[in-house]
């Protein structure tokens, strides 16, 4: 049964992590307002008050799941270790856990969306442009203390996300044997490869 404030309603972030957990199990098209709802102990209409639509609340779910990322590369930046470390605690953030990875199936059921929905368009821009930022300055600060070769730390971040979303994909979705371990094995040596 979920919590409920002490005006009867159920909590927000209780309702999108519900949501994302469901999104998880089953995929966003076999998720209803009313299953959501039944899931939480409320009702259909109280979900969609919140969020209007199923597009709105993977949307939702999302910038919820990727605000707390934030924070944790926020703390990443700011931890007292080399680039070379700093960049591999990356790396392993930004991976996914394993298959069915609740934070990926959301990215696979937006990249679904994205081709058809300019405000979904928009928003995995600006989602995306906090790792590529968050990335680049790793980059130019290893650059800067002669640790990593880099030409274009923009450029080269975003080589190294297009690897990072490539590898994730496999990984959630368990294709070609791909674990996080094995991932993450191949994005070291792809960086490796690239900044030298």
């Amino acid at each position: 049964m979920a919590t409920r404030r002490s005006d009867g309603r159920v909590a927000q972030d209780r309702m999108l992590e519900e949501a994302i957990a469901a999104i998880a199990e089953d995929g966003l098209e076999a998720l209803t307002m009313s299953g959501l709802a039944k899931r939480l102990g409320t009702s259909g209409g109280h979900i969609l008050y919140y969020f209007g639509s199923k597009d709105q609340l993977l949307l939702a779910a999302l910038r919820w799941s990727e605000d707390r990322l934030t924070g944790e590369r926020a703390a990443l930046l700011a931890r007292r270790v080399g680039p070379r470390r700093r960049l591999d605690l990356f790396l392993a953030l930004y991976l996914p856990v394993g298959p069915r990875d609740p934070r990926w199936m959301l990215w696979l059921e937006l990249w679904a969306r994205t081709a058809g929905n300019a405000e979904l368009r928009v928003a995995q821009d600006e989602i995306d442009r906090g790792w590529q930022d968050d990335l680049t300055a790793i980059l130019v600060k290893g650059a800067a203390k002669g640790i990593f070769t880099v030409e274009d730390p923009a450029a080269d971040a975003s080589e190294l996300l297009a690897l990072l979303e490539g590898l994730s994909t496999r990984t959630v979705l368990g294709l070609g044997g791909t674990t996080r371990e094995v991932a993450l094995a191949m994005a070291r040596r792809a960086t490796e490869r690239l900044i030298r």
